[in-house]
């Protein structure tokens, strides 16, 4: 909660304004920000100073590693936090590669599990990041990347999560996240739960021990409608105590995470929190 709170702060203190052309509004801007969570301890980073709800993140993050590119399988799932993109962008209804309602695109989880080269070759990275790890190997590329810039025209958002990459170090496995674009009021939140799960799901179903989970931002903006609200609420908000990640220990494999696993395999102990609060969402 401190990392979080102080770059909110830092981006209100130290922030440029830009204008973003996808929404046509200003935000304040700053360029680089690090975070890092102590998968091993267990110190799940869910946001205390407002209600976090972190269900719909991590349904999210299994519909990518399952390479779903619908709607309606992330609602399947447990969260609607891609109708918007789907249905209600403008850009992206006019694209002719669009399959109709709920249609994403190839984005995200669709690169990581079924990356088209030029020649036509389809790649899933993540079973060979899974399948490297469980060796007891890093070849130092041990990465997913959901970036191809040969694809942009076919998804309805680039990516702003674009690339993990896992590092090995004898019994023990790290993560390295880049996001090139954060919408810290909304998206931070769930972008951290995402990366803290990531490491811990990956190690127990590689057999190792989580250690560390990095995450690099480039661009870390605050809209200006949502200003208000992070200075004269959040911010004068205490934290809680970071409350405990509980995953089903049978979890196993990444074919487990590929047919039978819901939010029902995922509990946190200990959440305390402040209201939630209503920020606009940018689509």
């Amino acid at each position: 909660m401190k990392q979080y709170l102080a770059l909110c702060q830092r981006i209100i203190d130290e922030g440029h304004w830009v204008v973003n052309e996808r929404t046509g509004k200003r935000c304040l801007t700053v360029i680089n920000a690090d975070l890092e969570y102590q998968v091993a301890a267990n110190e799940f980073p869910l946001i205390t100073t407002r209600k976090s709800f972190w269900k719909a993140a991590i349904a999210e993050l299994l519909g990518y590693i399952r390479g779903y590119s619908n709607a309606a399988d992330f609602r399947a799932l447990g969260t609607k936090t891609w109708d918007a993109n789907a249905n209600d962008n403008a850009a992206w209804l006019a694209n002719p590669h669009r399959k109709g309602i709920d249609d994403m695109g190839r984005v995200y989880g669709v690169q990581g599990r079924a990356w088209a080269g030029p020649d036509g070759q389809v790649i899933d990275q993540l079973k060979k990041v899974v399948d490297d790890l469980r060796q007891g190997k890093d070849d130092r590329g041990e990465i997913i990347t959901f970036y191809n810039p040969g694809e942009f025209d076919r998804g309805c958002l680039r990516p702003c999560m674009h690339t993990h990459n896992f590092s090995l170090l004898g019994d023990t496995l790290y993560l390295t996240s880049y996001q090139r674009s954060c919408d810290v009021p909304l998206g931070l939140n769930f972008n951290q739960v995402q990366v803290f799960t990531f490491l811990a799901l990956m190690a127990q179903i590689c057999g190792v021990k989580p250690g560390k989970a990095y995450h690099k931002i480039v661009n870390a903006h605050i809209y200006e409608d949502q200003l208000a609200l992070m200075q004269d609420v959040q911010l004068k908000r205490q934290p809680f105590p970071s409350p405990k990640l509980i995953i089903n220990p049978e979890i196993q494999c990444l074919q487990d995470l590929e047919t039978w696993v819901t939010l029902d395999d995922f509990a946190v102990e200990g959440y305390q929190c402040h209201p939630a609060i209503q920020y606009p969402f940018s689509v």
